[in-house]
């Protein structure tokens, strides 16, 4: 048996026990477990910068921003052409980007990126959408983009911020692989770790608490309704991470956008036919 074999058997094992915390728990305390629940949810174990990652980005570090509560690391590679805002998706950082990067700035468009709380080189321990989309608008009131990209939780992130904070300086969005409905992904992180019902009735409640939503009113395809900004989304049919009728659905509330499907692109969709529409869709 191989190494990446007992890791994943490992993570699976580490999954369900704390499913099974959260059901005992629940028994005598659902608040608790709710908490808990959302706790262990917000809680980033991955995405910062690897030693073969480093390199690439020393090259384009600019400026540390101070916002919500984190020290955000933002990156710039200048053209002379308009500004893009790229956005990285959960456990992963700025240097996903690359392929796309050298494709844009042969475009001649500026570059802005930035490494989410608690990913890359920035600080923190937890991320949200709410949380990512308040890191958006400090980007976009700084660098001031014409354009903001975002990859799987970025996307979401990038669209959560048209809702709650409409402009006219972001004039187009893409979105690559990117879920809609909270409530499929708390659904996913159940089955994940196994807890109960009575858990996700009180992971609903924390969340709630926290950001005024319930977990079946958040969704994309309902924040981008009525939003007069151009969009582009880009999604995998097979995508195993984002579910593809999440594009489907945003794509049917935002009247100035285009659905653009793929096949075997996989989820990360690094291609360049990607990257090329990409750029096409930003400069037409």
């Amino acid at each position: 048996m191989g190494i990446e074999k007992i890791s994943v058997i490992l993570k699976n094992l580490l999954a369900t026990t704390y499913g099974q915390w959260f059901n005992l728990v629940a028994f005598f305390s659902p608040a608790r477990a709710g908490k808990l629940a959302y706790d262990t949810f917000v809680k980033v174990r991955d995405g910062r910068v690897k030693p073969e990652q480093q390199e690439y980005l020393d090259e384009a570090r600019h400026s540390t921003e101070t916002t919500a509560g984190s020290q955000i690391q933002t990156y710039q590679w200048k053209g002379p052409g308009p500004r893009v805002l790229l956005v990285h998706g959960w456990e992963s950082n700025t240097f996903r980007w690359r392929k796309l990067i050298e494709v844009l700035r042969a475009a001649q468009f500026h570059v802005i990126a930035f490494d989410a709380p608690a990913h890359g080189n920035s600080t923190g321990k937890i991320l949200h959408v709410p949380l990512y989309g308040e890191c958006v608008e400090h980007m976009v009131r700084e660098f001031e983009p014409k354009y903001i990209i975002g990859h799987s939780m970025g996307g979401m992130a990038a669209l959560y911020h048209a809702h709650r904070h409409p402009n006219e300086s972001v004039e187009k969005v893409v979105t690559i692989g990117s879920p809609s409905e909270f409530e499929a992904i708390a659904r996913s992180y159940q089955q994940m770790l196994g807890f109960n019902d009575r858990v996700l009735r009180a992971f609903d409640t924390a969340v709630y608490q926290e950001f005024g939503y319930h977990i079946h009113e958040f969704a994309t395809a309902e924040f981008i309704r009525g939003n007069p900004k151009k969009g582009l989304i880009l999604h995998d049919k097979l995508d195993q991470i984002a579910p593809f009728h999440a594009s489907e659905k945003v794509h049917e509330a935002w009247e100035n956008s285009v659905l653009v499907p793929t096949e075997g692109l996989g989820h990360s969709m690094h291609q360049d036919d990607v990257n090329r529409q990409i750029v096409d869709f930003l400069k037409n």
